[in-house]
């Protein structure tokens, strides 16, 4: 039988603690609250530290790094652009996390986003299947004068009602652009799939059935392509797929793409920034979407999807998994690395000659520092071409600005990471 004994002495406080059992004592004298002290600063010490990583605080601050040739248009965009020579300070203790300002800016986007008036499109694709994408005309006159259309291709899975696309557009109105935004072949939730297959990571049918629509409709039309995580990788794909798919376009903007979907597989199962979490969200994501229209691609005899690659998709933790089950089988790929070989830009940027940025963020969880070697290279050896490099995403919510041949295009704020 154990007993315990306390006792205090004077005004130090001293406790002692003793035990007796089986007739031995055992005394537990003033180092023990020390032991309990430096316990206590060890958390802390833990606490301080995680804090610190998290927030990002040791990073600096700094101008993007541009990576151009010197030429007169390069010139003109760093003298008329300031954004791309100007340091950015990031706000204070949340400003410098790439993780923070995703769900901050995300509580926010619900308050305060805006939501521009627009008229839904549906086009018919020679497959069967139904492209849709909203309209949304201009608020104001541009100050050029000149009738300019951005055409916009969203992130994995996304629409034009997601938070970050109707600021984009809402912005853009009001500087005198025409928008066209296309919604990813299954993503909207109000509109059933007409053909066996969904939006994937590099088809680009959907996309220039649009740009085909705005350019028969409005004949006097300028292009901006603008494109937004994986929809800069098909933005990009469509443009170097055929020359006469860069007739009217004055530019395009790819932000925060990783170029090669083959590289950036292996990075996108490590835990660094979090990275094999994100994988993990975003493949949820994907499996609602993918879900939702099961009864519809079960039901139609000419699917490539049966009852075996939705059993694999439930147990999916990855994008990879489920682009191996599901997604590479809609255009017939044999195998995973084919379909991310095949279906990446990085056999196609080159060939684009139209004015090219390519923007992207240190601190991007999603997409790992060594997969920016590719625009790294473009902007050496190509001289139209320029790749934009910011320290932290919220740099990327002020206003960019395009200039070429002496207009200025205004590019809205916009969220670097998209899910």
């Amino acid at each position: 039988m154990k007993y315990f004994l306390l006792a205090a002495s004077g005004s130090t406080h001293t406790y002692k603690m003793t035990t007796t059992e089986g007739g031995y004592v055992h005394t537990f004298g003033p180092e023990l609250p020390a032991m309990f002290d430096g316990v206590k600063l060890a958390a802390v010490a833990t606490i301080l530290y995680i804090i610190v990583r998290c927030l990002n605080l040791k990073s600096p601050t700094a101008p993007p790094e541009i990576i151009y040739q010197d030429t007169l248009l390069s010139r003109y965009l760093l003298k008329t652009c300031p954004m791309l020579t100007k340091e950015y300070i990031p706000p204070l203790l949340w400003g410098k996390s790439g993780h923070i300002q995703t769900v901050l800016y995300g509580k926010m986007g619900r308050v305060k986003t805006p939501t521009p008036c627009g008229v839904r499109m549906f086009l018919p694709m020679q497959d069967g299947a139904t492209a849709t994408f909203d309209l949304f005309e201009a608020i104001g006159a541009h100050t050029t004068g000149d009738d300019i259309t951005m055409v916009i291709c969203p992130g994995i899975g996304n629409h034009s009602e997601k938070n970050y696309i109707r600021t984009f557009v809402d912005y853009s109105q009001r500087q005198g652009y025409r928008c066209a935004v296309l919604n990813h072949l299954g993503a909207l939730p109000n509109v059933e799939l007409t053909s066996p297959r969904m939006f994937t990571y590099g088809c680009t049918w959907e996309f220039g059935a649009m740009v085909d629509y705005i350019k028969r409709t409005f004949p006097q039309t300028l292009l901006v392509v603008v494109g937004f995580s994986l929809g800069g990788n098909i933005v990009c794909k469509f443009l170097g797929e055929n020359q006469s798919n860069q007739d009217r376009v004055l530019c395009c903007v790819s932000v925060c793409q990783g170029y090669s979907a083959l590289r950036a597989q292996e990075t996108f199962l490590q835990w660094d920034q979090c990275r094999r979490l994100y994988n993990f969200m975003l493949a949820e994501n994907m499996k609602k979407i993918i879900l939702s229209h099961r009864d519809s691609l079960l039901a139609m005899q000419c699917s490539n999807i049966g009852d075996g690659e939705l059993n694999r998709l439930y147990a999916a933790t990855s994008l990879m998994q489920i682009d191996d089950s599901i997604m590479r089988k809609f255009h017939g790929y044999d195998s995973l690395r084919e379909y991310y070989e095949k279906e990446s830009c990085v056999h196609y940027i080159h060939k684009i000659t139209v004015p090219l940025l390519l923007l992207n963020s240190l601190d991007d969880p999603l997409v790992h520092p060594s997969l920016l070697a590719v625009a790294r290279t473009l902007a050496d050896f190509f001289d139209h071409l320029l790749h934009c490099v910011v320290w932290h995403v919220g740099a990327g919510s002020k206003n960019w600005s395009v200039v070429l041949d002496g207009q200025t295009l205004q590019l809205g704020p916009e969220r670097l990471l998209l899910l």
